[in-house]
This record gives structure tokens, C-alpha cells and sequence, in this order.
């Protein structure tokens, strides 16, 4: 996976990486766009679920590359899921959650994140090539 997002030199390109801590009881993980280095919240880190803490990490370094290669991590005048830094780190979280044998359900509950409504996530969802399970309505 990382040779993929950092190819040969993936060990100098890791070894280059500043990570910052935060103790605060939020937050998750994100990239500097100011110098991208990556901002991680050890609270989340102790008590997060392991495969979304890696996940996260893939997602987030995937933003490293990004900033590295001079391209844009936010797009203020579009929607998050519309994002295309946000597209292709989910391509590739979600490429690396099949590859460690989660099903799309679980990858679906990953992508389910408090800062996106019900109907962005399930075009998130979709746009990962997703399959959702069915509401099942009653009567």
C-alpha cells in the first residue's frame, strides 16, 4: 500500500513526515496544508477501532502525497464527498479496507463520519463503488 501511494522511496518519504499530537477528546486525523505534515489525536489513537485508526492513516497520507505534489487538500467551494483530494484518498482507503478483507458494509460504516449528512454519505458510499444494503421499510 504505501509503495503504492510513495513508490520506491517510501522510506524516505515516511522518514520525512512530521506528526504532530493533540490530547483534546475530538478529532480524528488530519494533513497540514500549510506544510503537510500529518495532525493526529492521540485520544483517538488509544481509543479509536484499530482498522479505522489505519484506515484514517491511509486516507490521511494519501493527503501527504497530495501536498507533496502541489496539488490542493480542501476545495472551500465544494461539498466535502465532492472534493476531488477527498475522492481519491476514499478510492484509496477503500481500496486498502477490500484488500485487508472488509466487506462493503463495514467499509460503508467507515465512511460514515458526523460532518456529512445521510444523503452525501450515501454518495460517498456509491461513488467508492459501494454496494448499500437496503432500508427494509415497515408498514
Amino acid at each position: 500500500m504505501l509503495r503504492e501511494l510513495f513508490g520506491p522511496n517510501v522510506a524516505r518519504v515516511l522518514r520525512s513526515v512530521r506528526v504532530e499530537f493533540f490530547s483534546a477528546k475530538y478529532g480524528y486525523m488530519s494533513t497540514s496544508d500549510v506544510d503537510g505534515h500529518l495532525i493526529i489525536s492521540g485520544h483517538y489513537l488509544r481509543t479509536g477501532d484499530i482498522r479505522s485508526v489505519y484506515l484514517d492513516l491511509v486516507h490521511e497520507l494519501c493527503h501527504v502525497r497530495q501536498f507533496r505534489r502541489g496539488r490542493p487538500l480542501f476545495y472551500p467551494r465544494r461539498s466535502y464527498v465532492d472534493a476531488p483530494s477527498e475522492i481519491e484518498a476514499y478510492r484509496f482507503t477503500v481500496k486498502e479496507g477490500r484488500r485487508i478483507g472488509m466487506s462493503d458494509a463495514e467499509l460503508a460504516e467507515y465512511l460514515k463520519v458526523e460532518w456529512i449528512s445521510p444523503a452525501d454519505h450515501r454518495r460517498l458510499a456509491r461513488r467508492m463503488g459501494l454496494t448499500l444494503r437496503k432500508r427494509s421499510r415497515r408498514p
